[in-house]
């Protein structure tokens, strides 16, 4: 049999190739290294969606846009103009036909329609028992009676207008057994005694009254009470007028069904088991179309489910999560593409933690050791970049002596090398040279080769960064966490030999740890302690005393906070006496055990730079003001030069 072939239409296609995680995770990176949180960073990339398919911010634009025509579907008092038009036209059929007689009869009918009130409901209450003499205004006045039964009963049972459209005594027979049977049903689940097969039989025996085709009693009286809930709402909606005349109109309707204490039984069961929904809320239609009860109410159910679409989407509410959308309501609003990207969205997170990037603990996402790594060496990356583009070079010395690790290369043997002799390379070049004769080979000192060596003296790193607000409203968060990534990367990769510690302070200073640092925030708080934060880099460095100590300070303000004796921050504005007498003692401290201070500014104030300078002098160090984009370069550069020892510095 003849095949065709075609776009697979029916979902996502099932052959296209998996998420490039990497990629994604490289996006994610591009905002955490610009100073965003894990949180923030995924949700963004969740907003902007990739891989060409929608992100929640489109989602959410359609939303609004559906949320907005839904309001512009009509006014909610249509059921009510539909109810004054019936009744002017029955009116005038009757008078149409009371006319032609002269009797006093007639003349006493006119005057009983002439002094009918001018609210409907009180009108049609009045001809409930008037003896029609006209057949059309008597079908007429039939016509809102039938009207007014399909509104109500499709206000609270959605598809029951169409049901009733022509009815008859053994139709409304038949809704009437169905609330029965309904109200039977939750009495019976509220005492814990309903079971499956009571669902079962009732679905089977009114399932035609429920379009929706509920599973479970759970998702029927979630269906139902959404649009009771509804249906409330929209007489919130009108005005106080509006709402008493209706309501009016509906209990002459019920009490004439029989079915008043039915539905009133059926309305306290919802609201019992769905308090949650908003039963008392308003909302504004701005449509000119008038709709009826039912056409109302399942405008305002939508837009109700548009509202908590539009919620899940925002994602803005403690603990939000994708799995909190609905696919349904996304189905019902968007249809089944903006399923296919919502689900793309969730598979993509789902990857990065299969695939080992992503982590959960106690509900939080967090980056892996493996993620931290790759945004490690992306950040670096981007510093040699900028140390190449610059020509800064990290001036390692290739001849620094037999205690280092061979490069892999050799040169000629120079009068004062220590490095090993490369016996190979000798011998070959005596050979060459034609010093080979009787079995034996004649060497010269021009063929003497060494092993290159590149000294690898170890080093004790202390990085400490700002991680005060301030950092944050200058915008040189992002560079400093990024600076740090690339100089722990840097350490832990190409100098495993060194000791690295990367140390936090705004009131109070801590040491941070490489998974804490891509998710890193800024503190929320007063207080720049760099005294607390020497204190800790001390205690490191004494735990490496054979390594060279180098200290790397990376700040945008002077010190407004110290401990007091009981541990506690003190801070005060403008820096306090005590609080620069206890920084400097710490610097002091840091002097004396042989460690340079080297800091970075990222702020020109003159106080903060007059600081700066007499640290610096104090200590022997150096002041370096490089912009917030340099900050990684200038820093690498610093660590490579420091790292070589005094003597390489005071060469340089």
């Amino acid at each position: 049999m003849p095949y065709r072939y075609g776009h697979y239409e029916d979902g996502p296609d099932p052959l296209a190739p998996p998420y490039d995680v990497r990629r994604a995770l490289d996006a994610l990176g591009d905002d955490v290294l610009q100073g965003s949180s894990l949180r923030d960073a995924l949700r963004d990339m969740m907003r902007r969606g990739m891989d060409g398919r929608r992100g929640l911010d489109d989602l959410l634009r359609r939303t609004r846009q559906q949320r907005k025509a839904a309001r512009q579907r009509g006014r909610l008092d249509g059921t009510l103009e539909e109810v004054r038009r019936l009744l002017d036209k029955a009116l005038g059929q009757e008078r149409a036909a009371l006319f032609p007689d002269p009797s006093d009869e007639a003349r006493f009918r006119e005057a009983q329609l002439d002094s009918l009130p001018r609210e409907p409901s009180r009108a049609l209450r009045e001809l409930s028992d008037y003896d029609w003499r006209s057949p059309q205004a008597r079908q007429t006045y039939d016509e809102i009676q039938d009207l007014l039964r399909r509104e109500v009963l499709d206000s609270q049972f959605r598809g029951l207008k169409q049901a009733l459209q022509n009815p008859d005594s053994g139709a409304m027979q038949q809704v009437k057994d169905m609330l029965s049977d309904l109200n039977e049903m939750l009495a019976k689940d509220a005492r814990g005694e309903h079971t499956s097969a009571d669902f079962e039989d009732f679905m089977a025996k009114h399932g035609e009254f429920f379009p929706e085709q509920p599973e479970s009693l759970e998702e029927l009286v979630d269906a139902l009470a959404r649009r009771a809930a509804a249906a409330e709402r929209m007489l919130n909606s009108m005005s106080r007028e509006q709402r008493a005349e209706l309501a009016s109109l509906m209990e002459q309707t019920l009490g004439d069904l029989d079915l008043q204490n039915q539905m009133a039984q059926l309305q306290g069961h919802l609201r019992g088991r769905r308090p949650d929904l908003d039963w008392q809320g308003r909302q504004r239609m701005n449509g000119d179309r008038p709709l009826g009860m039912g056409e109302a109410t399942s405008a305002l159910e939508e837009l109700a489910d548009l509202d908590e679409l539009e919620a899940s989407l925002a994602q803005d509410y403690p603990g939000a999560s994708l799995e909190d959308i609905d696919e349904e309501a996304v189905r019902r609003a968007l249809g089944r593409k903006a399923v296919d990207d919502l689900e793309a969205l969730r598979r993509l997170e789902r990857e990065l933690e299969q695939q080992g990037y992503l982590s959960r603990h106690a509900g939080h996402l967090e980056l892996t050791p493996k993620a931290i790594r790759r945004l490690g060496q992306t950040a670096l990356r981007r510093v040699f970049k900028d140390l190449a583009s610059s020509g800064r070079g990290t001036h390692d010395v290739h001849d620094a002596g037999a205690a280092g690790e061979p490069t892999g290369a050799s040169r000629q043997w120079e009068f004062g090398d220590e490095q090993p002799i490369d016996v190979v390379r000798t011998l070959s070049n005596a050979v060459r040279r034609g010093g080979a004769s009787g079995g034996r080979v004649s060497v010269e000192v021009e063929d003497f080769e060494v092993v290159e060596t590149e000294r690898r003296s170890s080093a004790a790193v202390c990085l400490l960064v700002d991680l005060s607000y301030s950092m944050v409203l200058r915008d040189t968060w992002g560079p400093a966490k990024q600076t740090a990534l690339a100089l722990h990367a840097l350490v832990t990769g190409q100098y495993p030999q060194d000791a690295v510690q990367i140390i936090g302070f705004s009131s109070y200073a801590r040491v941070l740890q490489p998974g804490e640092l891509a998710g890193l925030e800024a503190d929320m708080v007063q207080g720049t302690n760099l005294q607390h934060a020497l204190m800790l880099a001390s205690r490191f460095l004494d735990k490496h005393r054979n390594s060279e100590p180098i200290v790397l300070v990376v700040t945008d303000g002077e010190p407004t906070a110290h401990l007091l004796p009981d541990g506690r921050p003190y801070f005060a504005w403008p820096p306090e006496h005590e609080t620069i007498t206890a920084t400097v003692a710490e610097v002091d401290r840091m002097t004396r055990r042989g460690a340079a201070l080297n800091v970075f500014l990222l702020d020109d104030d003159p106080r903060l730079v007059a600081f700066v300078r007499e640290v610096v002098r104090r200590n022997g160090g150096r002041m370096l003001q490089p912009s917030a984009d340099r900050l990684g370069s200038y820093v690498v550069s610093d660590y490579l030069r420091m790292r070589k020892g005094r003597g390489a510095r005071r060469a340089s």
